[in-house]
């Protein structure tokens, strides 16, 4: 019955994480999978503004990596700016947020920063 007890305890003690720690392990993830993929978009969970990018990069033949966040902290410490979300990292960089997304595919910029990243072949 004790060792019932000390085991509830510590699981207790384990799921309450301080904010502090939570953050950090949060940001961690968040500089893991921005170096692992091609393109990653960050942003809140069922944020439409995310879903708007990652339907456009679908359209373009992409298939953005998802990363869902609380909130602009979670990427303090993976960029030096201060960056709105959804952001959208490609090749490691932080390419900016929506508005930014949108000015390099319309300038025709957005297609070539793809094929040099390894996230588009034609």
């Amino acid at each position: 019955m004790a060792a019932a007890a000390v085991e509830e305890e510590r699981l207790a003690v384990h799921q309450q994480q301080p904010p502090a720690a939570e953050a950090l392990a949060a940001r961690e993830e968040v500089r893991r999978v921005v170096a692992e993929s091609p393109v990653l978009v960050v942003g809140r969970r069922g944020c439409c503004l995310s879903h708007v990018v990652k339907r456009l990069l679908q359209g373009l033949g992409v298939n953005p990596a998802v990363q869902e966040v609380a909130g602009e902290a979670e990427l303090a410490g993976v960029v030096a700016d201060d960056v709105a979300l959804p952001a959208v990292f490609v090749g490691g960089r932080l390419l900016g947020g929506l508005d930014r997304l949108m000015a390099v595919h319309i300038s025709g910029e957005l297609v070539p920063i793809l094929k040099e990243a390894g996230a588009l072949w034609l």
